[in-house]
């Protein structure tokens, strides 16, 4: 039986207890690996120990997470404090892993959070009045629902005719859910823009630097994915990317 690909997938440094922990929830983990058909292995964000370097060239490609914590504007060359909670380490790690990847030819995916990350990593900004501005849908529910119930917080996205994800799912458009209080300022250089929201937003692109493909989206595609047909082409992209057919 031939192995299949590996695929890394970033930790945050979360609070269990009164103890750090590294953890990924399981919902990224077991999507990735049942709709790309791959393995997995939790990449720690702990830079003071490792490098990103180390390890991208022993997988076969790399997710960024969605999680509860922001980039520091710091990181996209905002000096205002922010809204926290934020998670340094994981912001470094990602820089790390975002250079290494790419540098060493590997797919990158990223949603939510990853979706901002990888914006910011390769020089663009963060705007954090997504659910705010007087000017933007909504892109995330009020507050005080419950936690379910923020996924059923949902809008449309228009597809880029001709992009990777129109090509894919063959629709001009799709409906997503929105878990975000914030998303993209500036598109950052060298990325191609594959969905809108109908207030313009961006909220998933493409490139292919180096060669290798980098997708990613702002929406949850890890969320109810195996009762979802559309969540799940998301991943099977992936799966096609870890094996060198995208």
């Amino acid at each position: 039986m031939s192995a299949r690909p590996v695929l890394g997938i970033i930790a945050c440094n979360r609070t269990i207890g009164v103890e750090t922990a590294q953890a990924v929830m399981n919902r990224y983990a077991t999507a990735a690996m049942r709709h790309a058909d791959c393995a997995a292995l939790i990449i720690p964000s702990l830079p003071d120990l490792m490098r990103a370097d180390e390890v991208v060239g022993r997988l076969d490609g790399v997710l960024l997470t969605g999680t509860p914590s922001n980039v520091e504007p710091a990181r996209y060359g905002d000096a205002a404090a922010g809204e926290g909670p934020f998670d340094p380490d994981r912001d470094r790690m990602m820089i790390g892993l975002v250079e290494s990847v790419i540098a060493a030819q590997r797919p990158l995916f990223g949603i939510c959070r990853g979706f901002q990350e990888i914006n910011v990593a390769l020089g663009g900004t963060l705007r954090r009045d997504t659910s705010a501005s007087a000017e933007l849908l909504h892109h995330h529910a009020p507050d005080g629902v419950p936690f379910h119930a923020m996924f059923d917080h949902r809008h449309k996205v228009d597809l880029v005719p001709g992009g990777l994800l129109a090509s894919a799912y063959r629709a001009p458009s799709l409906e997503v859910n929105s878990v975000h209080f914030q998303g993209i300022g500036d598109l950052a250089d060298g990325l191609a823009v594959e969905a809108r929201a109908p207030d313009g937003l961006v909220e998933a692109y493409s490139a292919r630097p180096n060669g290798a493909p980098l997708l990613a989206v702002q929406w949850h595609p890890e969320w109810r994915t195996d009762g979802d047909a559309q969540s799940q082409t998301y991943f099977h992209l992936l799966g096609r990317a870890l094996r060198g057919e995208l």
